[in-house]
């Protein structure tokens, strides 16, 4: 029971910290040294990922990417296809 508590714990202290933009390599490092094991931690940090994958939103469309050329000046440049492409 008690194991289950701290990985919850854990989990949480993951989720909070990786949306102020803290690194895995840097929270897990920080939790060795406070004297946590590493199977905790990396049970607690797998759950972690799969629920905020579960947060995550679906996207519904697929993005559209466009570009578009400069040349030194930043003026755009038109790009034209090689001649295999025509077809």
């Amino acid at each position: 029971m008690r194991t289950e508590e701290s990985k919850r714990r854990l989990t949480e202290y993951f989720k909070k910290n990786f949306k102020k933009g803290y690194t895995e390599e840097s929270l897990k490092w920080a939790l060795v040294n406070q004297g946590y094991s590493r199977t905790i931690i990396d049970n607690a940090l797998e759950m972690a990922h799969k629920e905020l994958a579960d947060e995550a939103p679906v996207l519904k469309e697929k993005p559209t990417i466009s570009y578009e050329v400069l040349d030194e000046n930043d003026k755009p440049v038109e790009v034209k296809k090689p001649w295999w492409k025509f077809w």
